[in-house]
């Protein structure tokens, strides 16, 4: 039988794209985000193998928290938003309003020419249910997208059910179990009570 994984997924803090609704254009932590981070430091499983996203909110996010990380796996990179990208939701809304409508509702439209979210729920279920992952615990520093696509898959929801996720800044969301059986603990606050630390 394949081991049990246990995979924390950690959305970064906050950052001055997110606060602006922006598509990320590699903008650092905010003030505030970054203290939130640091706070937080400690929260999380000193046993588990840590990996980071490569935009720098993720990497400061686990530098703040003092996560020795990796990079994470390409599965685990963040959607392509093409021509998007820097730019705010509304300023895309006023200027692509149809494009913008499709990406809300055809997983397979890419925004911006960038990536479907159904490519990113794709990749990112393979990375889960690989049969050579790694079965220890695994920290995952990465972007919200990222971690909605995972909660996607583990509750074997279509790809169009990706919208339906919120993920707030530092939050956990940890899928326990194995390729085609995962469990779901959702959006906990990083250093709130609950028992991930340990």
């Amino acid at each position: 039988m394949t081991p049990t994984r246990r995979v924390l997924f950690l959305s970064p803090a906050m950052s001055v794209s997110l606060r602006g609704a922006r598509f990320d254009d590699g903008a650092p932590l905010d003030d505030a985000g970054r203290a939130a981070a640091r706070a937080a430091a400690g929260a999380l499983p000193a046993d588990a193998r840590a990996v980071t996203g490569g935009s720098p909110r993720c990497r400061e996010t686990a530098g703040a928290l003092g996560l020795d990380a990796a990079p994470a796996p390409q599965a685990l990179a963040a959607q392509d938003m093409g021509r998007w990208r820097g730019r705010s939701l509304a300023e895309v809304s006023e200027a692509e309003p149809l494009e913008v409508a499709r990406w809300l509702a055809e997983p397979d439209f890419a925004p911006g020419g960038g990536e479907p979210v159904a490519a990113v729920c794709a990749r990112v279920a393979g990375w889960l249910d690989a049969p050579e992952a790694d079965p220890a615990r695994v920290v995952a520093v990465v972007e919200p997208e990222v971690v909605r696509a995972a909660v996607v898959h583990a509750l074997g929801a279509p790809a169009s059910a990706f919208w339906r996720c919120d993920v707030a800044p530092l939050t956990v969301t940890e899928l326990s179990g194995r390729a085609g059986r995962w469990n779901v603990r959702l959006g906990r606050p990083l250093g709130s009570s609950g028992g991930t630390g340990g």
